[in-house]
């Protein structure tokens, strides 16, 4: 069979898996484990060794799988790695999210382009990779909960210190019109908790107002945000150059004459540089134990404020020399090099050694959005820069 007939028949084969991938209800804080276990017979099909890693409740896994070299000498492996989890659905669709729709040469479901549309590509490009005579590992990593502050890569990164896999070359699949991304800010998020003392609103002063002080917490965060907007890092190579911080919700009290005893502040924090975001934490807890709580204990000595951290993915740094960034290329041809605004698993993987690019198909601009949709012609890009990677790899 021609080339151009493989690559057509894998191409088919993605759109049958993306189509199979989106019907999974894989929504980040949920149980991943049918499309794992889905990913997982694909790869042990094949002859694939593979592990898994759980969190505690064995409702989320990561899945590690490896299709091995017979050559005793082979190259640095590749990872090819991308998440399952997806955001929520909000209403307005024009179709059943969860139901594959193709449409104008656009393949619509929620999770199409961020990110299973990597993740078929691979798939249907697995077995290529298993009959062919490589002169590296390939590993293919699968994670959870990478929409909620990478909750799930932090366990597989650890599981792979342990296993020794860190001389390594790593690609992220995330949407990018399969252009090369080579850095990202960081992106730390937390819920700050405020518990004060309930009493009558007529009577102020014998009361903790937790509202009242989640104000002054947010004021404090204001005043910080606006120092990192005057004090960006110099040559900064990001837009905007500084680290952003941003207050995402506040709520409690219960009534409107009741003093409230409870208050939570949802904010994130965009380090440019991870020193940013050791000053924001800093700062902010020699605020809260210098001033806000030796003022709320004066009248309440049961008054906490406790900080909850959500997820703090770390930055992805650009290195001058990149291995991973100079294999893309020299398989796309495309020499150009660019940084966006939105978080990945990248910097966690280039923070154990690994040499590590962001590149995969169909466009950020349609992740989380209604309507979500990837291009076939992405797709096919795509399995073009597999075959390209195989050829790369093939033994001589």
């Amino acid at each position: 069979m021609s080339t151009e007939n493989n690559l057509d028949k894998t191409f088919n084969s993605s759109v049958k898996i993306l189509s199979d991938l989106i019907a999974f209800k894989s929504i980040s804080g949920e149980d991943n484990n049918s499309i794992i276990n889905y990913c997982e017979k694909i790869f042990n099909n094949l002859g694939a060794e593979s592990f898994k890693i759980f969190d505690t409740d064995k409702k989320r896994v990561n899945l590690f799988a490896t299709l091995k070299s017979k050559n005793k000498n082979s190259k640095k492996p590749i990872i090819l790695s991308g998440h399952t989890d997806v955001v929520p659905v909000s209403k307005g669709w024009s179709s059943d999210p969860f139901i594959a729709t193709i449409k104008n040469e656009k393949l619509y479901g929620r999770g199409s382009c961020d990110m299973k549309g990597f993740l078929a590509c691979l798939l249907a490009y697995a077995p290529i990779f298993s009959n062919s005579k490589m002169d590296r590992d390939v590993h293919f990593s699968f994670t959870f909960d990478e929409e909620t502050a990478c909750q799930g890569a932090p366990l597989l990164i650890k599981e792979l210190k342990k296993r020794n896999i860190k001389d390594a070359i790593c690609v992220v699949g995330e949407p990018t019109n399969m252009k090369i991304i080579d850095a990202h800010k960081g992106c730390y998020e937390y819920t700050t908790h405020f518990y004060g003392l309930a009493g009558h609103g007529s009577q102020p002063d014998k009361g903790v107002n937790a509202v009242e002080y989640a104000s002054k917490f947010i004021q404090k965060l204001l005043e910080i945000r606006e120092y990192l907007k005057n004090n960006p890092p110099k040559n900064s190579i990001f837009n905007p150059p500084y680290t952003t911080l941003q207050i995402g919700g506040i709520s409690g009290g219960i009534a409107r004459n009741v003093i409230a005893d409870k208050c939570k502040v949802d904010w994130e924090l965009r380090p440019v540089v991870k020193k940013d975001g050791e000053f924001v934490n800093g700062e902010i807890d020699k605020f809260i134990n210098n001033k806000l709580l030796p003022e709320m204990k004066k009248t309440y000595t049961g008054s906490k404020i406790e900080k909850e951290i959500i997820g703090e993915i770390i930055g992805f740094d650009r290195e001058e020399k990149s291995e991973a960034c100079e294999l893309v290329s020299s398989i796309t041809g495309d020499n150009s090099r660019n940084v966006v605004s939105f978080g990945t698993e990248a910097g966690l993987f280039q923070e154990i050694g690994i040499s590590t690019v962001v590149c995969g198909p169909g466009s950020i601009e349609q992740a989380h959005k209604t309507d979500e949709f990837i291009e076939l012609s992405e797709i096919k890009k795509c399995i073009k820069f597999l075959d390209g990677l195989k050829k790369k790899s093939l033994l001589n």
